[in-house]
């Protein structure tokens, strides 16, 4: 055999197993895709929003209104999700890189947030409340707060609220709210505005009578769940959560953390 026949024999040869292993290769590949793992949406929490996402002491378990929420809606729509506890600054800036699925963290749905991310259906009527000392009584509303210096949260629409109080001697914000209660209660402060379920939790368990609430519920409020503006998960949890609202369960979930049906 002349050696230009060998070589293109040899040719041959080596593009029949190059062929082969071609199609071997796009099988395990197809074999690899059909065995993908489901995904995992990352949920973000603020876990210092008593009684919505906090750590439970004793089983060291995140636990709260929010978390039920959220449990039963995958449970529903059959998705995972690992929750990713920060600040509640960090929960839009998040959103927005898609670092997180999903926001869960009392998150009050404002025009000025829908510009940055999308939102649920709400799913919890709220609002502010004042909290001052037990023995303050010069503050008995938030008229009251006129050159006064007021703990708020960063980032929540209590800072917000505060700001557009004029007079306020200062509008002092901490990224934990129970820090902002704790300088409250140190006399760091003279009032703390926040969300009301927040506060009136705070009042009936470590306040342990050292503070109470002022004034009425202001600044009414709704709060969503937050998604990345776009996001497909958005439609399936709002079906989900439309769902728990019109079968019962929703109400059940309420009871459970704040001791009555929603409106009663």
């Amino acid at each position: 055999m002349s050696l230009r026949k060998i070589f293109v024999l040899a040719v041959v040869m080596l593009l029949t197993v190059g062929l082969i292993a071609g199609c071997g290769g796009g099988e395990q590949a197809n074999t690899e895709n059909g065995n993908q793992e489901e995904k995992v949406y990352i949920a973000g929490v603020d876990t210092s929003f008593v009684p919505f996402e906090y750590r439970d002491e004793d089983s060291g378990e995140y636990v709260g209104f929010d978390i039920d929420m959220l449990d039963e809606i995958a449970n529903r729509a059959g998705f995972k999700y690992e929750l990713s506890p920060m600040d509640f600054s960090a929960l839009i800036p998040s959103l927005k890189t898609e670092k997180i699925d999903i926001a869960i963290a009392g998150m009050t749905i404002t025009e000025e947030r829908k510009l940055e991310v999308d939102f649920s259906i709400p799913y919890y009527d709220s609002g502010m409340l004042v909290m001052v000392s037990a023995d303050n009584e010069d503050i008995n509303s938030s008229e009251d707060l006129v050159g006064k210096v007021v703990g708020t949260k960063t980032g929540a629409t209590s800072y917000n609220f505060v700001e557009g109080i004029e007079g306020v001697k200062e509008n002092k914000p901490f990224p934990n709210i129970t820090d902002a209660y704790m300088d409250l209660r140190q006399g760091g402060v003279e009032a703390v505005v926040h969300d009301a379920p927040n506060v009136l939790y705070y009042i009936q368990t470590n306040g342990e009578g050292a503070v109470k609430a002022v004034g009425n519920i202001e600044d009414g409020q709704q709060y969503g769940i937050g998604f990345p503006q776009g996001s497909e998960l958005r439609d399936v949890v709002d079906a989900e959560l439309q769902g728990m609202i019109d079968d019962g369960t929703y109400d059940q979930i309420y009871e459970k953390w704040f001791g009555s049906r929603p409106g009663a």
